[in-house]
């Protein structure tokens, strides 16, 4: 064995070529030559994992050759062998130097590994105190929470028993006040009545008295008259039988007897008079008693009137105050469901809030989750990098004690072995590894997986130029060459095979490359966008917050607004990425929910409206999703609610009308028709909304106070439109004010009431229904569009094959759409028609055929969220949507109706769309009054055709 000799004499040490062996040693070290065909093979360093850089060390690697010349001058060798001795020495002493250096770095790998170990157990304690405090913190909260509900039902019930008590109270004075009152004025009349009959009797009993005595009196009289005379007469008649007898003149007797006679007639013929004269008086007292007694039973009567008006007025008495009890019984019945349902809400609040609090425990969880997998997947890289060393050192030991056995080897070697070439991988230097460095393949995160063809093909452009190995096996097995049983090249670790990962500063150039180049592309689509605006030649038509332009199409898009389940989710940031989605469909404007805060999750009864930070997320999360829309050419319609407003304080009689916030109005600012919150304003000019309290528009500082807020929303928060709820709750002409006030560029209007039916079928005209909507835009002075409920609610059952309900007895569309067709929004539904509320549902089988109705037809239709992305629909409402564009349908277009009956539905949209409905068998060459070609762009077969004039 020899050493390599430089072309200058002296002796070298090659760090990086193979290992050549030539010529048989004679005792002593022979000359020793590089092949210069051998020196251009260069090793690939060794890599050793430390604290996740790679660090390159040579490989020193002996190599010698048989001399060309044989015989050399004997000094000239013992030079030689002078100097390679040292050489030797040399390359040992650093090969042991290199050695201790890897066993420094070994300590300070096993001192890192311990540290490491410290601090995931100090991390892991820190985890477990944390996990601690939090649930104790949790256990607090629920105490907490149960505490407050405990007292929070306490004060219900404290305060329902005191409504009762005070209810009771009030009743049993106003009963009783009620019942004395009614008793004194019997007894009253009983009195006045018993006074009346006394001074009756008394009159009768006096007046009787005196007419009877008088009678008696005068009866007296008259008999002693009459006993006197007939005393009298007997004493004549006794005279006249003694005058007889003594011989008196007889007719001297008879005369005086015949006088006695007269005047005894006389006397019974005046005693006859007076007795008629006492009879007729007689007669006039007892006339008189009858009128007594008929007075006393008239007094009576009325005394019986008064019993019966007594128990009327107590039967009247009782039936108000059961009245009253059953008026009150709703009352402490919704207080007691205000009651609840405050208490529900507020349940609700803390669960939210629990819930909020699992989530942050849940992501410190998942934080800590993942920090002990990087301190583990650290602590593993530690291992492997330990590993990888303890390898790399065992191989600088295996080189050490060959390059050892390489200078002390005096044996003689066989002919066989002289012209052996060891080499590596096929006549390149490789990476040399055993089993345990392979297994462990000398990476820190172990296998990864394949990445894609892109980046493979430009790392693969930037990688090293290795010598090219032999491709033929025969070539391989002639050669010289003998392998030394390394990996194979697909089980070695290969840069183009990794994935990427954080921190790599290619994959960071790859991805930020990129992203550049998309948001070069999206700028590229806008300016597009804008050059194509700009070249189309625009039509003459007026701006109108009720029409906009005339070709809006509004997608109801509602966190409240058209999924009434929105609110669950953070409903700004996830419809915020939709937006590019949205515009590259045709949509132009989208319905938010209301934004401001609300007692109710879906946002219908605000509070505060100053605070827009609501169940659908903050008010810099609205503001994004803001910007994200008009990034994209879209309109943001804001849904505000000006009916109604929710008290925040109570007055001091307990009732909710004291408003909070900027907006702090009271009483005053609420309808006095309102029956459930004490208003004090004005009469409502509308319907009354029975949930909230009703806000009275007529109030001036009301007025002004709502302007400021829409305008702040216009400017500050950068709403386009609005969407007014419930407007039959206020008149029209304040909505006027409001429009003419904050310029929107789109204003909807929800006003719904019942269509009319018989016995249960829908009727076939419709006008009052939409005559009522066509009243309220009229009182708006048309400067707000409506929701046509008119054309949804006759789409129901015009589509199951009563397509004869599509026209009107003027050959016009039957809804708001067939009168006023610029101020109609069309829709199938919205959040409170469909959704998890179901109140009026659209068949859905027939959602394909009422959107290719409300889409082909003028007017501004609505999209529902659900239907776009929940349903399916979503292709098939773009395509609809182009459909209308291709055709120039806008909400001004005029209709054509060919055929409306039970078969199907055939109608001509302006001048260049045709649409049918149903199973008529039909096409435009089969209409006389159709000219030109037309081309059919939509086929959907028995469901709905569409053709565009060519």
């Amino acid at each position: 064995m020899g050493f390599v000799l430089s072309s200058a004499g002296a002796f070298q040490i090659l760090p990086q070529c193979a290992v050549v062996s030539s010529g048989t040693s004679h005792g002593c070290i022979s000359n020793l030559c590089i092949r210069p065909h051998h020196l251009n093979f260069r090793s690939p360093p060794i890599r050793h994992l430390h604290n996740g850089n790679w660090r390159c060390k040579q490989r020193i690697i002996v190599v010698s050759s048989k001399g060309d010349e044989g015989d050399g001058d004997s000094s000239r060798n013992e030079v030689l062998e002078e100097d390679e001795l040292v050489a030797a020495r040399k390359a040992l002493s650093e090969t042991r130097a290199r050695q201790e250096a890897l066993e420094k770095e070994k300590d300070q790998l096993l001192e890192e590994l311990a540290r490491s170990e410290t601090k995931h157990q100090e991390y892991m304690a820190t985890i477990l105190h944390d996990k601690d405090v939090a649930i104790s913190e949790l256990e607090s909260v629920k105490l907490l929470f149960h505490q407050k509900l405990q007292e929070s039902k306490q004060d219900l019930v404290e305060l329902a028993v005191q409504v009762e008590k005070l209810a009771e109270n009030t009743f049993q004075q106003v009963t009783s006040y009620i019942l004395e009152d009614a008793q004194l004025r019997v007894s009253a009349a009983e009195t006045s009545a018993a006074e009346m009959a006394y001074q009756i009797e008394e009159k009768i009993r006096n007046a009787s008295e005196g007419v009877i005595l008088s009678v008696i009196e005068q009866s007296k009289d008259a008999i002693a008259k009459a006993l006197d005379m007939a005393e009298k007469a007997g004493e004549h008649a006794t005279k006249a039988v003694a005058a007889s007898t003594n011989d008196i003149n007889s007719v001297d007797m008879i005369a005086s007897v015949q006088s006695e006679n007269m005047k005894l007639k006389s006397a019974v013929s005046d005693l006859e008079s007076q007795l008629l004269l006492s009879k007729s008086k007689f007669d006039r007292l007892k006339l008189e008693l009858q009128q007594a007694h008929s007075q006393v039973n008239s007094a009576e009567l009325q005394a019986n009137d008064a019993d019966k008006a007594l128990l009327e007025f107590q039967e009247a008495s009782r039936k108000n105050s059961l009245e009253q009890g059953e008026e009150t019984s709703p009352f402490l019945e919704k207080m007691n469901k205000d009651a609840a349902e405050r208490e529900k809400a507020v349940s609700e609040a803390f669960k939210a809030e629990l819930e909020s609090i699992k989530a942050a425990i849940e992501a410190a969880k998942e934080t800590t989750c993942s920090k002990d997998n990087a301190y583990m997947r650290t602590f593993q890289a530690l291992q492997r990098s330990l590993r990888a060393s303890e390898s790399a050192l065992k191989i600088w030991r295996q080189r050490a004690e060959m390059a050892e056995s390489l200078l002390l080897n005096d044996g003689p070697q066989s002919e066989e072995d002289e012209d052996v070439i060891y080499a590596v991988n096929g006549g390149r230097l490789g990476l040399l590894a055993d089993d345990d460095s392979q297994k462990w393949k000398l990476l820190s995160d172990g296998p990864r997986r394949e990445v894609p063809q892109w980046m493979a093909r430009r790392i693969w452009a930037i990688r090293p130029n290795f010598p090219p190995r032999a491709a033929d096996i025969t070539d391989a097995l002639k050669s010289k060459f003998r392998s030394l049983e390394l990996p194979k090249l697909d089980e070695v670790w290969s840069i183009a095979q990794q994935k990427p990962k954080e921190g790599d500063v290619l994959i960071g150039h790859v991805i930020e490359k990129e992203t550049i180049e998309k948001k070069r592309k999206a700028l590229e689509r806008a300016l597009q966008r804008k050059t194509t605006k700009w070249e189309r030649t625009l039509e003459q038509t007026k701006s109108e917050p009720g029409t906009g332009t005339g070709r809006e199409i509004v997608v109801s898009i509602h966190f409240q607004g058209f999924n009434w389940e929105s609110w669950r989710r953070q409903w700004y940031l996830e419809l915020a990425p939709k937006s590019a989605d949205l515009s590259q469909s045709g949509i132009t404007a989208v319905w938010l929910p209301p934004p401001t805060e609300s007692v109710a999750p879906q946002g219908y009864m605000p509070s505060d409206l100053y605070n827009l930070n609501s169940a659908y997320g903050s008010n810099e999360e609205l503001k994004h999703c803001i910007e994200e829309l008009h990034a994209h050419d879209l309109l943001a319609l804001g849904d505000v609610v000006l009916n109604h407003r929710c008290a925040q304080k109570q007055s001091p009689d307990g009732v909710w009308n004291i408003f909070g916030g900027k907006l702090a109005w009271g009483p005053e600012a609420i309808v006095c028709d309102d029956p459930n919150f004490q208003g004090q304003g004005n009469p409502s000019s509308g319907d009354i909304f029975h949930a909230a309290p009703n806000i009275d528009h007529s109030q001036d500082f009301v007025r002004r106070d709502i302007k400021e807020w829409l305008n702040w929303l216009r400017t500050d928060i950068c709403f386009d439109g609005w969407r007014l709820d419930f407007v039959r709750g206020f008149s029209g002409s304040y909505v006027k004010e409001y429009i003419e006030s904050s310029n929107p560029a789109f204003s909807i209007g929800e006003y719904w009431d019942s269509l009319a039916y018989e016995n249960g079928n829908l009727c076939y005209n419709q006008d009052a229904h939409r005559q009522r909507i066509i009243n309220w835009i009229n009182a708006t002075d048309g400067t707000s569009s409506a929701f046509d409920v008119t054309t949804k609610g006759i789409l129901h059952s015009a589509l199951h094959n009563e397509y004869w309900r599509l026209i009107d007895p003027q050959g016009k569309p039957p809804g708001v759409m067939g009168w006023w067709p610029s101020r109609a929004v069309t829709f199938l539904e919205n959040h409170d028609t469909g959704s998890t509320q179901g109140h009026w549902p659209f068949p859905r089988e027939k959602l394909a055929q009422g959107y290719a109705y409300i889409l082909t037809h003028p007017g501004t239709p609505v999209i529902f969220y659900d239907h776009f992305y929940d349903f399916g629909l979503h292709d098939i409402i773009t395509e609809l949507i182009e459909t209308r564009r291709r055709g120039g349908v806008h909400c001004r277009s005029s209709v054509t109706i060919y055929h409306a009956n039970n078969e199907g539905y055939v109608a001509q949209i302006g001048d260049t769309l045709v649409i049918k409905l149903g199973q008529f068998d039909w096409n435009p060459s089969k209409e006389n009054q159709m000219e030109g070609s037309w081309h059919k762009f939509v086929d959907k077969g028995l469901d709905y055709q569409v053709w565009i004039r060519q």
